[in-house]
């Protein structure tokens, strides 16, 4: 399958060197297994997919939600089908420190928040088909605020420790209290 037959169509929108460089970038993208890297992709890119040419792709300001529509509007449109538009968060885990806009998001799928990315896609889900074709995906960075209220708010639910800590057994000084009189039926 020659891909880049198939990207002919985002022409008129980048260069011809990006243009090669996303085929090259794309087919590494089909054939890998696991995580994907950069120095994954630049192994599985075979001639002319440098490390450096991964960095380079990677480095430019690209017109996604563009070249996104008119690969979903050349290639996959049908007009005869009903298409919703269709929005959802996807968290995907991550480790490590250095990631832009690494954070703790909560993931549906474990319950719970956890380190990764969080990103947001904008689809359009073809009602006949059952698939789902994305158009705009935009990564969701917290602000230093967000992080502070959160920070804040789970701090103010967990309970604070006593200054003084209460010692075991009956306090000094405390009294025995009258039980309340009890009227008894006339079964007991």
């Amino acid at each position: 399958m020659d891909i880049l037959a198939l990207f002919q169509c985002l022409g008129p929108h980048v260069t011809a060197t990006t243009l090669r460089q996303f085929s090259r970038i794309t087919r590494a993208l089909l054939v890998m297994t696991g995580r994907i890297t950069m120095r994954g992709l630049a192994r599985w890119a075979g001639q002319g997919g440098s490390y450096r040419t991964v960095q380079r792709f990677f480095s430019q300001a690209m017109p996604w939600a563009v070249l996104l529509w008119c690969f979903f509007r050349q290639h996959v449109h049908r007009a005869d089908h009903l298409y919703l538009l269709a929005g959802d968060e996807v968290v995907v885990t991550k480790a490590g420190k250095h990631t832009y806009g690494l954070d703790r998001f909560f993931a549906s799928l474990y319950g719970k928040p956890v380190p990764g990315l969080s990103f947001f896609a904008l689809s359009l889900v073809s009602v006949q088909e059952r698939r789902s074709f994305p158009i705009r995906v935009e990564q969701v960075v917290r602000s230093e605020a967000a992080k502070a209220a959160s920070k804040a708010k789970a701090r103010a639910k967990k309970p604070q420790p006593s200054s003084e800590k209460r010692r075991l057994g009956r306090p000094k000084g405390s009294q025995n209290n009258a039980k309340a009189e009890v009227t008894l039926t006339p079964e007991l």
